[in-house]
């Protein structure tokens, strides 16, 4: 199992801030974490040994997630450590079985493949007493509700189905006043739950202007070399396209194919991520828009409600990762220029 584990132990002084621990961000106001600050010797009685879950330990967003999540565990002295998910649920589900025996840890912090396939070992895990955090993906099969879907457990995460809602409005914004707008939907993978919900919801919103046609939604993925090569397709079979939509790095593919054919601003780019990268684009108006949280920020307050709650406390049970940041995630230039946004993390 080692080949699925990165771990940290750091000793901080408890006087360290709880706004300086969390990285947040520049332009992005102290979350309500980071405004109580609390008293590490107050809730020093259990050190905090926490598991991450996480979707993959190649993935830069579960990379963005795993720094909060060690700050966290810093400021209170305590450990983490990192099991790769590798983007399956098989692999989570074996995971948190085999951690939920060992008894090494008090904590998880879950970044769910599928949430409805982990149900039955975070229902375990709570029966035994660890302390269980949903981060950004639900635990459970409704992808579009923040609160909690198991009894027990704290959920900071974000709404699929309300992102897929937010990505096709601003497609359709970035649509303006044309008769007829041609949009390409690119899916992130398909065989995953939230990716599921989320496409069927931008779809959704998309069909409901009658200004907006869908060209159609092949599969993007998270790399950028399959943005290139599918925009590449796209421009091709549809060079008639006005607007695309997909993962941040899938556009970030995209966007080396539009600099080569001068169509830059002629075809709009909507994101989905928070990265350098894609809040650069955006401030640059190479981009219209990307759908961003402060992912690093998410990972530290899933993470420090979850100590909260071993050492006693009463943290929030159910957040938004959405409302962390400015305008309920929906990061149009006029917005991370007045925020003075940066990426809380890199593609």
């Amino acid at each position: 199992m080692s080949n699925r584990r990165i771990g940290v132990r750091v000793i901080l002084p408890a006087g360290l801030s709880a706004a300086m621990a969390a990285g947040i961000g520049a332009g992005l106001a102290p979350t309500a974490a980071a405004q109580r600050g609390v008293p590490v010797a107050a809730r020093a009685k259990k050190v905090p040994h926490v598991a991450f879950f996480g979707f993959a330990t190649d993935n830069s967003f579960a990379q963005a997630t795993w720094k909060g999540v060690q700050q966290a565990a810093k400021k209170f002295g305590g450990s983490a450590t990192f099991l790769n998910g590798n983007f399956s649920a098989t692999t989570q589900v074996s995971q948190l079985e085999d951690e939920i025996t060992s008894g090494k840890y008090n904590v998880f912090v879950i970044q769910a493949n599928d949430g409805s396939a982990v149900v039955p070992e975070v229902k375990a895990a709570i029966a035994k007493g660890i302390v269980v955090v949903a981060e950004f993906t639900q635990v459970g099969s409704n992808y579009s509700a923040i609160a909690p879907q198991v009894p027990g457990e704290i959920s900071v995460v974000e709404s699929a189905v309300l992102n897929g809602t937010d990505l096709g409005r601003l497609a359709i914004q970035a649509c303006g006043k044309l008769p007829t707008c041609n949009v390409v939907y690119y899916q992130g993978f398909p065989t995953l739950p939230l990716d599921v919900a989320r496409t069927r919801a931008a779809l959704a919103e998309l069909r409901s202007d009658p200004h907006v046609k869908v060209l159609g939604d092949p599969v993007g993925g998270y790399l950028s070399s399959t943005g290139e090569t599918v925009t590449e397709d796209v421009l091709s079979a549809h060079p008639d396209v006005n607007v695309i939509i997909g993962s941040s790095q899938a556009m970030e593919g995209a966007t080396i194919v539009l600099q080569d054919k001068h169509l830059v601003g002629k075809v709009k780019v909507i994101g989905n991520g928070g990265s350098t990268q894609a809040v650069n684009y955006v401030r640059a108006g190479t981009w219209y828009a990307t759908f961003g949280i402060p992912e690093v920020t998410d990972g530290y307050d899933a993470t420090l409600y979850g100590i909260e709650k071993l050492q006693g406390g009463h943290p929030p049970t159910a957040v938004n990762s959405a409302n962390l940041g400015p305008a309920g995630g929906m990061w149009t230039q006029s917005v991370v220029k007045s925020h003075h946004l940066v990426g809380q993390y890199s593609d």
